[in-house]
């Protein structure tokens, strides 16, 4: 079985999202206030997002970054990648 996960990275915001699905949700706090998830109705997961501090843990993400990593020279800020 394949599914496809979409991830987008805007360094200059310092924001990811990770959506499992494209199905209607909404957001939610966790016990991390730089994380969120999406959720739907029922409360199945259908990804997540990290804000601030993700440039930190990850420089080599950054812009110009490591090869092929989401954010990287070969993706464009705010540009959306299906992996």
């Amino acid at each position: 079985m394949t599914q496809t996960v979409k991830i987008w990275f805007d360094p200059e915001a310092d924001f990811m999202e990770v959506l499992f699905s494209d199905a209607p949700g909404y957001m939610r706090e966790t016990d991390n206030e730089a994380i969120m998830e999406r959720v739907d109705q029922n409360g199945n997961l259908l990804g997540f997002s990290v804000l601030n501090n993700f440039s930190d843990a990850f420089p080599h993400l950054g812009t110009g970054g490591g090869q092929g990593a989401a954010g990287s020279s070969r993706h464009s800020p705010g540009s959306r990648c299906t992996a």
